[in-house]
């Protein structure tokens, strides 16, 4: 196996807010290989898209990071200083959000947009940063590159708009691309299409992809391994077959009871009993526990830490598998 080109490892990011501290991100860790599609799956508030920032180094105002490490190519991003950060984010590390026309700017062509960021990050000239662009629009399915070229954000739509956020994310040649929640704004024919893009650039180009989602549905078509994520830590991770079909942990298992399915029509959709906790308030101990069918004494008292359960990778933070839990 190859050494990973991303490693979070032990993340923890808090708010300070007139509330209280808001503890958004407690022991987030995984780790995505060269030309991998990893998923991070979870509830909104779970941490994923303030993870994403971080690797960027975008953790917004009142958030910092107070401990763990962010290794790309070995090398922790969170030691970096601010000009090294803005030669690799946009860069080696690219960023596409869920709504493409928010992230583009409506007075300018969107071929403006994008040489602007082709030249600043590979050095070339006005002609050259025109080609490049043209070529980026083709290999993101754009018809009439040209066209698109001196279009204006508001006259393309949001599907062409999340292509023109990928090619724009890619034109620097990142060796690694966030997703975060990239079809969420799209109706379902498109959504098909992105991914399906997605799964493209990676076998084309071998980037690599974090894929920030809810929807476990997009999980199973299009990750090669999938984290799934709650009240800031990961629960369970693994190869994505594994995780679905074989899952260990209960929210895991909650979540897809969760899903609606064919065979179960015209039955009440099952759910998850309780709530997210308040990342101004996290229990003690493992932070599923209050909603947990086999909750246990130690469950309460002692956050669990990933037990391996196989070769492949699967691993599950719960002490249904720990052997604290099994004393």
């Amino acid at each position: 196996m190859t050494e990973p080109l991303l490693s979070v490892e032990d993340l923890y990011i808090r708010f300070k807010t007139y509330a209280g501290t808001v503890h958004a991100v407690n022991g987030m860790s995984f780790h995505i290989h060269p030309g991998e599609i990893f998923g991070l799956v979870g509830e909104s508030g779970c941490g994923k898209s303030v993870t994403g920032l971080a690797v960027l180094g975008m953790v917004p105002y009142p958030g910092e990071v107070i401990a763990g490490r962010i290794l790309f190519h070995g090398e922790n991003l969170l030691q970096k200083n601010r000009r090294e950060m803005e030669q690799i984010r946009g860069g080696r590390i690219a960023m596409i959000f869920q709504d493409p026309s928010a992230s583009l700017n409506p007075v300018f062509t969107v071929g403006s947009q994008i040489s602007r960021i082709i030249r600043h990050h590979r050095r070339v000239d006005r002609h050259e940063a025109r080609a490049l662009a043209l070529a980026g629009f083709e290999a993101v399915g754009l018809p009439d590159p040209a066209r698109i070229f001196r279009a204006y954000p508001h006259e393309l739509s949001g599907g062409m708009q999340q292509r023109v956020m990928i090619a724009m994310a890619l034109a620097s040649g990142a060796e690694l691309l966030i997703a975060d929640e990239p079809t969420t704004a799209l109706d379902v024919t498109i959504q098909a299409q992105i991914l399906a893009l997605l799964n493209d650039l990676r076998a084309a180009q071998g980037v690599s992809i974090l894929l920030i989602t809810h929807d476990l549905g997009v999980v199973a078509e299009t990750c090669d391994r999938v984290g799934v994520a709650y009240a800031g830590s990961i629960v369970e991770t693994g190869p994505t077959a594994q995780v679905l079909y074989q899952m260990k942990h209960p929210y895991t298992r909650g979540l897809l009871e969760a899903l609606p399915r064919p065979s179960h029509r015209g039955k009440a959709l099952q759910s998850i009993p309780g709530s997210v906790p308040s990342g101004l308030d996290l229990p003690s101990g493992c932070p599923f526990w209050p909603r947990c069918p086999e909750v246990m004494d130690i469950c309460r008292e002692q956050k669990p830490l990933p037990t391996r359960l196989d070769e492949v990778g699967h691993r599950v933070a719960c002490h249904l598998y720990s052997r604290e839990g099994q004393r």
